[in-house]
């Protein structure tokens, strides 16, 4: 199918969606913690140890709950004028790892890569990126579909760039029990209103990380994916892209092992891995903005395309 036909499809089946993000007053960085030492599209470039250049912007620095609002107006979009106009039709989430091993050039790539996606993400949808940590919490509760202790309505690079000034990696890396916080209040909304998929927006979670996990993600993942199948929901109702940062062996092993298993498992297709090759990278490969959402992208278009959730090959590999 051209890609044309795709965005055409975006706007049929997204026409009337709702978001389900609300805003958080006074987000709480209080309990940050010290730091501690420690083949894809989605990597090119070469990373640089200083932090992006930051241009001073307007911010709210305490944002006022707005609850639901309507979905994003998609029309007049086409492939050749927007490559990204799928943003406007789901809710975007990133779950960063915070451990200690991603203190460093990790923790500058990441950075650097969110502060060019989130303004990119804010065109599209005025509430911006929610963004959760493995380890560090927000005071923010949350809301009915929201999971306590993220930062939500991040909308530029100057929001990014304080972020992560204050939140220090620091712990293991425990995937697996942050993933499950992230979807359950989700995946319980929508199993609460089954009868109306289709006015709740879909949601891409995005997982960086540079290491192992210190628990187990896979059955957080064939849990939530096994609901959502129970209630026939979308192939394309939630998405999971895990993103490898940094060249370390035992996290590509790990990722590629994740992908592998959940392909036996018989579940939807709603995780998609992309690590470091040494095939195909070096060691000056980074993690980049435009190959973050190259691979989303990809990952969106796959699902829109599905007809059934069942038998169908477990995610892709980058």
């Amino acid at each position: 199918m051209p890609f044309k036909t795709r965005l055409e499809n975006l706007k049929k089946i997204f026409g009337g969606c709702e978001t389900t993000k609300r805003s958080v007053k006074d987000q709480d960085t209080s309990d940050s913690k010290p730091s501690s030492g420690k083949g894809s599209n989605a990597f090119d470039g070469t990373p640089s140890d200083p932090p992006p250049a930051y241009e001073p912007t307007s911010r709210t620095s305490c944002l006022d709950p707005r609850g639901i609002s309507p979905a994003p107006n998609t029309t007049g979009v086409t492939s050749a004028e927007d490559e990204y106009a799928f943003l406007s039709t789901f809710d975007t989430i990133f779950l960063i790892d915070d451990s200690g091993s991603m203190a460093g050039r990790s923790w500058q790539e990441v950075r650097k890569a969110l502060s060019a996606i989130t303004p990119l993400c804010t065109m599209h949808d005025p509430d911006g990126i929610d963004v959760y940590f493995l380890n560090h919490r927000s005071s923010a509760v949350g809301s009915g579909v929201q999971a306590p202790g993220g930062y939500f309505q991040i909308r530029d690079a100057h929001q990014v760039h304080e972020l992560f000034e204050s939140v220090h990696p620091c712990g293991s890396t425990p995937t697996g029990t942050r993933l499950h916080s992230v979807l359950k209040p989700y995946v319980s909304h929508i199993s609460r209103r089954s009868g109306n998929l289709d006015s709740i927006k879909p949601v891409n979670i995005i997982v960086i990380t540079d290491g192992c996990p210190s628990d187990d993600p896979e059955a957080i993942i064939v849990q939530h994916a096994r609901k959502l199948d129970q209630i026939e929901a979308p192939p394309h109702q939630v998405g999971i892209q895990f993103f490898q940062v940094g060249n370390e062996p035992e996290a590509t092993k790990a990722l590629r092992e994740l992908d592998d298993d959940l392909a036996e498992q018989g579940i939807r297709d709603m995780v998609d891995t992309a690590t470091w090759n040494s095939t195909t990278s070096d060691n000056s490969r980074a993690l980049t903005a435009d190959g973050i959402l190259k691979v989303v992208l990809g990952a969106v278009v796959r699902r829109l395309d599905r007809k059934s959730t069942h038998g169908s090959p477990q995610g892709r590999r980058y």
